[in-house]
């Protein structure tokens, strides 16, 4: 009793928002896309500028694609097979290569190469922008631009002579629509301009003193329309006149003036006019504090559930957003409220980018929901060898595990149209997906092997997995035991011996993206059981086979895989050099600092390297992270914050979180030669912008306050020596555990764990393990 009193009370000066730094502000308008704050609602998003005059937001919905359904699979590859395993097996490996990228590829244009917006694989486009001419008299001073991660509301507000200006933006959470609202302290005050543009596929625009709307569709790849999109936005003034002048509505002498802004396609079956029509219907009886009190009591909870707090001797909050990124790569030690607040910022953009209320609600691809191009980087898809699994690896840590069932629902749409990929290839059973895919379902490899060529269905698996060790869910494991186990066939029936080791192996396959050096000099990607394969394949078997106990479902196949599984390769095999083997040979490396370190998946997300359970397994993955250095791109150094986690250095952990947060600044002209880090608006710099960074380093940040993956909840796992007291509330742990923990000088002071009630846990607190019964 006395404990809990005291935890009670360790918590009370959190207060209503936990004395949480949850507030970004700038005392500048953005100059570029990168410093302006987003905004999302899982399905619409919106990034303002804050320009004084000539103010731009960039508008997006997440089902924004471009191309179509295809099949790209190559129905004949499979008769090639025999023979790329017969040159891999001779140690040919560049010829294996040369037969893949002949025969083992996808039909057609496959991914554009990163550029398909034209063809039929797509791309994730923005939806175009809504900008505004505004007349402002007098000097502007008082700049200042918010975003409230707590409220999920912008602001920008400014004085003109005499006069305050406030401009309010949020993506509501309540209905599917942005509202804005301007307002200034005298009346009469607010006039301006205000127009929709976008580049292409704009097909028609219509414009009243009220109503402005627009529609198109964007190109389906064979030389047709595709994707049909409209939006519409509505403009309420208070006092003040209003008229159309050359597709803009022009505002003048108003008190105050409400936009509301709806964006849809007829990705979800339905006429996104229609759908539009109805969003605004009976807009004009709105009022604006009703609407954003209905947005926060939806928003706010779920973004609550978590907090955290890591001292400081002085907070940094008085500071701009952009100077304390500069200030924290300088000197983390003087701002570790930095840390704290990065880590909410990921959390935000979770709750942001993904509507897992919404029936076929997509997941965030490689920019979440926010893109201000129409060819996005790399088409804005899913990359499937580590991108689109980073972005979900705080969800479960982080208290929102309704936010893993989009990317979920994906997976097991990708089951299906993976079968056809698994006959083309393997003539196998189950399925497969190669390493991208796109919201039409596409499975096929890419269009070169040294990145195409990695299979992910078994990566894919990880994540049912996962959210059913957090959830403790027994009818959704009913549901996607069949996902798990087509899978695991695929892969059981593609297996082939090596003959030096008599082990069970992928073959052909790649460590994704990575070379190495063959003894005629010339250089591969495509080999037999590269480790992460090894790592993986053991993984889905292992959890195939519980499942199958856990549901008592007396399956034989699971008995199958067990007998399998004596011959699978262990997860790791120790090189010369003592470091973890990338390859079922010892390579010599094209490239030893390569951005992506596959061979060491069995750390993480997979458990099987510990300091605890496998400590020379582990010893040798450090060695590994230290030959492979600490830079990288955005998302490789946020894999690497993870890494050193889970080997329990919080103090590397925080060095690597320091990089990730290296001001990705540019002058006013270019952002040539820009590396990776974080943008002044705390999206990661790949470069150029992706959101795995994001959602990586705040499941970092996740993973050195509470690890359970070992067999027990590790509170304070690795903790860095700059945070030396703290609080955390919320976290949540493997078992369908929440964890409080309060901290001062390094060592746990108290703590709560939430579960159901007279379940037994299994805690390591300050070095001692203890058994607490709920």
């Amino acid at each position: 009793m006395r404990r809990n009193l005291l935890f009670v009370l360790s918590f009370l000066i959190f207060g209503a928002a936990y004395g949480q730094d949850l507030t970004m502000w700038y005392d500048k308008p953005a100059a570029r896309w990168e410093e302006s704050v987003p905004l999302g609602n899982g399905q619409i998003g919106m990034m303002p500028n804050g320009h004084v005059h000539d103010e731009s937001i960039v508008l997006n919905e997440i089902s924004m694609w471009s191309g179509s359904p295809e099949d790209p699979n190559n129905y004949n590859a499979h008769q090639s097979l025999g023979s790329i395993q017969q040159l891999l097996l001779e140690g040919k490996n560049d010829l294996a290569e040369h037969l893949v990228n002949t025969n083992f590829v996808c039909k057609g244009l496959g991914s554009g190469h990163g550029a398909g917006a034209s063809a039929p694989y797509g791309s994730f486009q923005n939806f175009g922008f809504l900008n505004f001419l505004h007349t402002i008299e007098g000097e502007v001073s008082a700049y200042k631009r918010t975003l409230d991660l707590s409220k999920a509301i912008a602001t920008t507000s400014f004085k003109a002579g005499d006069t305050q200006y406030l401009r309010e933006y949020f993506t509501s959470f309540d209905k599917n629509i942005a509202i804005i609202r301007l307002s200034a302290t005298k009346k009469n005050a607010i006039t301006f301009a205000t127009h929709f543009y976008r580049d292409e596929n704009i097909a028609d625009m219509h414009v009243t003193q009220e109503d402005m709307t627009w529609s198109g569709n964007l190109p389906n790849g064979f030389g047709g329309k595709g994707m049909a999109f409209a939006g519409k936005v509505k403009v309420l003034a208070k006092g003040g006149t209003k008229l159309v002048y050359d597709h803009q509505i022009i505002v003048k002498q108003a008190d105050e003036v409400l936009i509301y802004i709806t964006l849809s396609t007829d990705y979800y079956k339905h006429d996104p006019k229609t759908v539009n029509d109805e969003m605004l219907q009976g807009a004009g009886t709105w009022r604006y504090r009703k609407l954003l009190d209905q947005h926060q009591k939806k928003y706010s909870p779920v973004f609550e559930r978590v907090s955290l707090q890591l001292d400081d001797a002085q907070s940094k909050q008085n500071q701009p957003t952009d100077v304390r990124i500069r200030n924290f790569y300088d000197n983390p030690s003087q701002d570790n409220g930095m840390a704290a607040l990065y880590y909410q910022f990921g959390r935000y953009l979770n709750i942001c980018s993904a509507a897992p209320h919404v029936k076929d609600a997509l997941p965030p691809n490689l920019q979440g929901l926010w893109a201000h191009e129409i060819q996005t980087p790399w088409n804005g898809d899913y990359h499937l060898n580590i991108n689109a699994q980073m972005n979900h690896w705080g969800v479960e840590t982080g208290n929102l595990s309704e936010y893993h069932t989009p990317f979920i629902n994906l997976i097991k749409r990708l089951a299906i149209s993976g079968t056809k990929t698994a006959k083309a290839y393997y003539d196998a059973p189950g399925w497969v997906v190669y390493m991208m895919t796109n919201v039409w379902g596409y499975t096929a490899p890419g269009e070169q092997a040294s990145w195409g060529a990695s299979t992910a269905s078994g990566w894919l698996c990880n994540h049912l997995w996962e959210h059913f060790l957090f959830t403790q869910d027994k009818k959704y494991l009913a549901e996607i035991y069949p996902v798990l186990k087509g899978a695991a066939e695929f892969y059981q029936a593609t297996l082939v011996r090596d003959p030096g080791s008599g082990w069970w192996v992928t073959s052909p396959s790649v460590s994704p993206e990575n070379a190495f050096r063959l003894a005629n000099g010339k250089t591969a990607s495509v080999a037999m059981g590269p480790t992460i394969d090894n790592q993986i394949v053991r993984e889905l078997f292992e959890s195939v086979c519980k499942a199958n106990e856990i549901l008592e479902l007396k399956d034989p196949f699971a008995q199958k895989l067990t007998d399998q599984l004596r011959d699978v390769p262990p997860p790791v095999i120790v090189s010369a050099s003592g470091r973890v083997m990338e390859w079922l040979e010892d390579y010599e490396e094209v490239e030893p600092t390569h951005r992506h370190v596959s061979h060491l998946y069995g750390l993480y997300p997979a458990s099987f390297i510990s300091p605890v359970t496998s400590p020379e397994w582990a010893v040798a993955a450090r060695k590994t992270l230290e030959v492979r250095g600490d830079e990288g791109t955005g998302w490789s150094r946020a894999w690497k914050i993870l890494f050193w986690a889970r080997l329990h250095d919080g103090n590397h952990a925080l060095e690597i979180l320091r990089q990730l947060l290296k001001p990705a600044f540019a002058d006013e002209t270019s952002y040539d030669g820009v590396g990776a880090g974080t943008y002044p608006n705390l999206f990661c710099a790949h470069p150029p912008f992706q959101i795995d960074g994001n959602f990586g380093g705040s499941a970092g940040i996740a993973e050195m306050l509470l690890q359970s993956h070992d067999g027990y909840v590790h509170l304070l796992p690795a903790l860095p020596k700059l945070w030396k007291s703290g609080k955390v509330k919320g976290l949540k742990a493997r078992g369908n555990y929440a964890v409080d923990i309060v901290w001062e000088e390094g060592k746990v002071k108290d703590y709560k764990i939430h579960g159901k009630k007279g379940a037994r846990v299994k805690l390591l607190v300050n070095g001692e393990e203890r058994m607490e019964k709920l």
